[in-house]
């Protein structure tokens, strides 16, 4: 058998495989609170309880209306996106013009809220969500048996990836928003509603971490707990790749995935550390992060 540091090669290749899977997740939730702090400016530390909601929704959807899992991979995510820019109109927006930390204490507040309202409803333990027939079972590719649905987890989110990539760089909406966040008087002049596209993408941007939360739902269980599990390591994955950088929250999210999965071979007991220990050598070396801008 082929080894590498005395390591089968079938063991690295399969925790390769795991870490892609989970830096699938980290790249869509980074991708929508950098999107969300670099057009808003605003630190969305609900974004892990919003996750979690995408999951919620994508539960109550089967088990109250009979909604399985591909429509509510399109339901769930509008549903809280409309709940996002409905908290973005009535809220986020008194913010924008004062200290960023209270933007932070809302958000925290909120994500408290939303945990706290499911844990009464639901508890603590998780709610099962069954795989959708297509993706059941798995496929030999040769080092290791893929279970079908974590491979439609990582195609799925290079798709959305990739895509909310090119929408935001390559279209006219995209120089829209990315215009309005250096100088909102100046794109209003040309009559362009800058208050609509800050709503639409504080709604998008929480859309992302609802979808991410319904690609999870078969994966793990539905809990309230979920996102709070989560929410540091993307706050992580977001400062390693530059606050506000699109391209650096979805390179570094599978990046820092594979990095987690290679450590769980060669040292095990550092696998939860390792992202935060990365972090901490990159703000040593260049404080704005990977693909961050200096201020």
């Amino acid at each position: 058998m082929t080894t590498i540091f005395g390591i089968p090669v079938q063991a690295l290749l399969g925790q390769l495989l795991i870490g892609l899977i989970n830096g699938s997740f980290y790249a869509l939730l980074s991708l929508g609170l950098a999107i969300i702090f670099g057009m808003l400016r605003v630190i969305n530390f609900a974004h892990g309880a919003l996750y979690m909601l995408g999951a919620f929704t994508a539960y109550l959807l089967l088990a109250y209306a009979g909604i399985g899992y591909w429509p509510a991979l399109v339901l769930a995510p509008l549903i809280v996106g409309l709940f996002g820019a409905l908290v973005e109109r009535l809220c986020l927006r008194q913010l924008y013009k004062i200290d960023p930390l209270y933007g932070l204490l809302f958000t925290f507040g909120m994500a408290l809220t939303i945990e706290g309202t499911f844990r009464y409803l639901y508890g603590s333990s998780g709610q099962p969500y069954a795989v959708p027939t297509e993706l059941a079972g798995a496929k030999n590719i040769g080092f290791m048996f893929l279970p079908v649905y974590r491979g439609w987890v990582v195609i799925a989110s290079l798709i959305v990836c990739i895509g909310t990539w090119l929408l935001i760089e390559k279209t006219k909406l995209g120089a829209y928003l990315r215009a309005a966040t250096e100088n909102s008087v100046l794109v209003q002049v040309f009559g362009v509603n800058v208050p609509v596209l800050l709503t639409l993408t504080y709604g998008f941007g929480v859309a992302l971490a609802a979808f991410a939360g319904v690609l999870a739902a078969p994966i793990y269980q539905v809990s309230p707990l979920m996102g709070s599990n989560m929410i540091i390591i993307v706050f992580a994955v977001v400062v390693v790749g530059g606050m506000g950088s699109i391209m650096g929250a979805i390179v570094t999210g599978y990046m820092l995935g594979v990095a987690e999965g290679l450590t769980k071979v060669f040292y095990p007991e550092a696998s939860n550390i390792v992202i935060f220990v990365i972090m901490a050598i990159v703000l040593l070396l260049r404080p704005a992060g990977l693909f961050g801008r200096d201020a």
